[in-house]
């Protein structure tokens, strides 16, 4: 037992000290630097999102106002507020609209948050009075607000002073620092104005047809939520908003979710081309170790020891790269948290240990599966190969390593996708490609040097240099390919993740032309429209149409109910459960597309009295989640009366476009005999006085000026931009370890080769330029090979993950060769100068390395 534990502490010493001098070589060095980046990228992007989670389940119940938030256009009755309370659950009242707030000449829209006495049911508002920032569990008392300190900068007002609201008046008490439930949605952008509900009837600002929203929160222990899961079912079937704290959380905009997607799939990208580098270096590594191990086997070492002390050294290595790596991804997230954190709606709790833990793993998962076939050539290694040299064990089969690799891999995608299906698709298919690409590589390397060879048949230094170069390339052609293959895939991915980060900030800024709107009007009165129009006149750059807009819910589909016809895991689409906005057009309406069907032809609508359907024009992507196609029936309950459409057309809506958008559009003749209200979209340039005029000759329309809200995603858009820039430093940082290992892999056999040229008489210039060739051919070809790659990957993460448009990237074919070749050529060119420079006795007597 103490001869055992004294065997194991000398091979943990010797481990060190091999590790200590191994330092020195280039292949070892590579091994570093490609675990530490594939531990920097994953817990960099680990422990972000990992803060991103928690802190929005951890804030759920805050940032939604309380444990169950009830929502629809028209206010709660009381038997419903008896049934809460007896569960045992808290309730508070709240409405929220947006409108115009005045002092004198100066006008300005405000997202208005309209409590009662129980407000907050979870935090407390950050308010100052006047004698600094206070922290107070209530709302203003009724005749005053607070507002936010934007409002009173563009309203020019202090506390004590007043402001018109409506047909009220209301005297500012206190400035809003932070509310506990501050939302991040569309009437965020607009200051926030909180007020007493109580004085909500006095401003005037509820009339027919105006988006109000009336919120009933509710705030208990688990069991009385739990308890009232039945009555929450029924509301929902009944049309009523629910978001429940266990199911609803508070998500992200669209492009901060497509950023999520994007630094997952560059942290995987990264820990991808880490393996392949380690692959490459360990293959090396290996090499120059053979002798090392027959001279242990030959002092009397075992199998058993050998596997052990290279074990070791190779754990030391990932750990001191895990500790460097981890230190790294700490510092990267607080790069991305600085970037993207004032976009984010809430506070995120500090860093978990659990990214860490997982980036170790990600360390030693990639060492085993990348390096653990090869390494097995150590403990097969013969004694008799310190006299006979020839005698080096058989490497690892390409496919072992492969099949391998591929399966740590996979585990590693599931482990961060937590989709299984999708990690064993991803994971197939890049087996399937990888085959291709090795029967595609090897006609590819073959054809280039037929085209080398021909090319330089000539008798100048040049065309010498290529028919070496190419020579050398076709004498050892299936380490080229592995060096071949292993570029490709180098090449795809950092042109996966560049081409992606540029088609996404590509359709981020498509979303904000020039002359987006950057005015709404909503609760446009039938009998304001013409007098509007007229005062819009031709101020406006650009005007949508004036939408009519009715409020109507869906009570059946097919004459069945909903919840019975769509698939089950659309019973909770919010749509189901709210009205919809509802409009009528002759046309369709700017910015849609038909996808499937016929727009309306003129005059079709059907008698409003009549039993038959009239056609109607829905949204593809709310069809889809429905389940429903052309020829299904929906029954809209609009003002106390059902009206029954038959979808005649399916359309694809630009929701980005900020402009009126409707799920369903009816032909006219239909609901014009209901109460509707008008909205539109205009642009005006800063400083027009069209808006003042409107408000004034209209003050019960909401006027909302979203150049707040353009501002602010254009820098949102920015931000996450920088983000994506960030994360894509280190995915080129691991490309370039990839060519790093490998060209460092088959540096003594160059070495051979530059010796035997020597010997022949060849000179510095000569070899300098063979050598040159070689790596640009090399280069050319895996760039070619890489393209073809990344534009078949990049079109499945399109289709299948970000949701965008697969294009053709003719630029990258351009690109990759020629900049895989000049790439390649310079870092090989580079690393081999001291190749060069060794006399050929030197080269010579590394024979035994090969």
């Amino acid at each position: 037992m103490n001869k055992e534990k004294t065997s194991e502490a000398g091979l943990l010493g010797l481990s060190l000290k091999g590790l200590k001098r191994d330092l020195r070589a280039n292949d070892v060095r590579a091994l570093f630097v490609a675990l530490a980046l594939a531990v920097a990228a994953s817990t960099m992007i680990g422990f972000f999102l990992d803060r991103l989670d928690r802190g929005l389940t951890r804030q759920a119940g805050q940032l939604m106002g309380g444990d169950i938030k009830l929502e629809q256009s028209k206010p709660f009755g009381e038997d419903l507020r008896r049934e809460l309370e007896a569960a045992g659950l808290s309730l508070a009242d709240q409405v929220d609209l947006v409108s115009m707030a005045s002092r004198d000449d100066s006008f300005q829209p405000a997202s208005l948050k309209v409590v009662d006495e129980a407000y907050p049911l979870y935090g407390k508002v950050l308010v100052d009075l006047g004698d600094g920032v206070e922290e107070l569990a209530h709302g203003p008392s009724s005749g005053n607000a607070w507002i936010a300190p934007r409002l009173a900068q563009l309203l020019d007002i202090t506390i004590g002073e007043s402001f018109q609201l409506g047909q009220m008046q209301l005297r500012v008490s206190g400035l809003i620092e932070r509310e506990p439930d501050q939302s991040a949605g569309f009437g965020s952008f607009n200051p926030r104005l909180m007020m007493h509900i109580d004085d909500l009837e006095a401003t005037g600002l509820v009339r027919p047809g105006s988006r109000v929203e009336y919120e009933l929160l509710a705030k208990g222990p688990p069991e009385a939520v739990a308890g009232v899961d039945n009555l929450l079912a029924r509301l929902a079937r009944e049309g009523v908003e629910v978001e429940d704290v266990r199911e609803d959380r508070p998500q992200l905009g669209n492009a901060l979710e497509r950023a999520e997607k994007y630094l997952s799939l560059a942290g995987l990208a990264a820990v991808l081309l880490a393996g392949v580098a380690v692959a490459m270096a360990t293959r090396r590594y290996v090499d120059r170790h053979l002798d090392t191990a027959a001279l242990l086997r030959c002092f009397g070492a075992s199998q058993r020891q050998l596997t052990q002390l290279f074990a070791m050294q190779l754990l030391w290595l990932a750990l001191s790269a895990s500790i460097l790596g981890a230190l790294l991804g700490l510092a990267g997230q607080a790069g991305l948290l600085a970037l993207l954190t004032r976009f984010l709606p809430l506070e995120l709790p500090p860093p978990g240990i659990l990214p860490l833990l997982l980036g170790i793993l990600t360390a030693l998962a990639v060492l085993v599966g990348f390096a653990g076939p090869t390494l097995l050539r150590l403990k097969r290694v013969s004694a008799l190969k310190v006299l006979r040299r020839e005698l080096d064990p058989l490497p690892a089969s390409a496919w072992l390593v492969v099949g391998v690799a591929s399966l740590v891999f996979g585990g590693l995608l599931w482990l961060y996708s937590g989709d299984f299906m999708l990690s064993l698709g991803l994971l197939l298919g890049g087996l399937v490609a990888l085959v291709l690409l090795w029967g595609l590589g090897w006609l590819l390397l073959g054809l280039v040097l037929r085209l080398a060879g021909r090319f330089g048949n000539g008798a100048s230094d040049g065309a010498q240099a290529l028919r070496l170069g190419a020579r050398q390339l076709a004498r050892r052609r299936q380490a080229s390919l592995g060096q071949l293959l292993a570029f490709a895939v180098t090449f795809a991915a950092m042109a996966i993740i560049t081409m992606v980060r540029g088609d996404l900030v590509t359709t981020w800024q498509a979303q904000l032309p020039e002359d987006t709107p950057n005015y709404f009007a909503i609760n446009i009165q039938p009998s304001e429209r013409e007098g509007f129009i007229d005062i819009l006149g031709d101020a406006a750059d650009t005007r949508s149409a004036l939408y009519p807009m009715v409020r109507g819910r869906i009570v059946a589909i097919n004459d069945q109910s909903p919840r019975e016809v769509v698939p089950p895991e659309s019973r909770g689409d919010n749509a189901l459960h709210r009205e919809l906005n509802l409009t009528w057009q002759n046309e369709v309406p700017e910015g849609n597309r038909i996808l499937k069907g016929q727009w309306f032809a003129r005059n079709v609508a059907a008698s409003p009295e009549s039993d038959q359907p009239v056609p109607i024009s829905m949204e593809s992507g709310l069809a889809e989640r429905f389940g429903i196609a052309l020829g299904d029936t929906l029954t809209f309950s609009i003002g106390g009366s059902d009206v029954t459409g038959e979808i005649t057309s399916l359309r694809e809506v630009d929701w980005d476009s900020f402009r009126p958008n409707f799920y369903v559009v009816f032909p006219p003749g239909t609901l014009e005999r209901f109460g509707h209200s008008y909205i539109t979209a205009f642009h005006v340039e800063d400083g027009s006085n069209v808006p003042g005029k409107l408000v004034s000759a209209y003050p019960g329309v909401s006027l909302i000026n979203v150049e707040a809200i353009l501002g602010r995603v254009r820098e949102l858009l920015s931000q996450v931009t920088r983000a994506v820039e960030f994360v894509l430093a280190f995915v080129l940082l691991a490309g370039v370890s990839v060519l790093y290992a490998a060209l460092t892999a088959s540096h003594t056999l160059r070495t051979h080769e530059s010796g035997l040229l020597r010997v022949f008489g060849a000179g510095d210039r000569l070899i300098s330029r063979v050598q040159g060739v070689e790596f640009a051919l090399l280069g050319f070809t895996s760039g070619l090979m890489g393209a073809l790659l990344a534009e078949a990957a990049a079109a499945g993460v399109y289709i299948g993950w970000l949701d965008l448009a697969p294009r053709i990237h003719w630029l990258m074919w351009l690109i990759l060769p020629i900049g895989g070749a000049l790439l390649i050529g310079l870092i090989g060119h580079a690393l081999s100068r001291g190749v060069r420079r060794q006399t050929p006795m030197a080269s010579l007597g590394l024979l035994g390395e090969a």
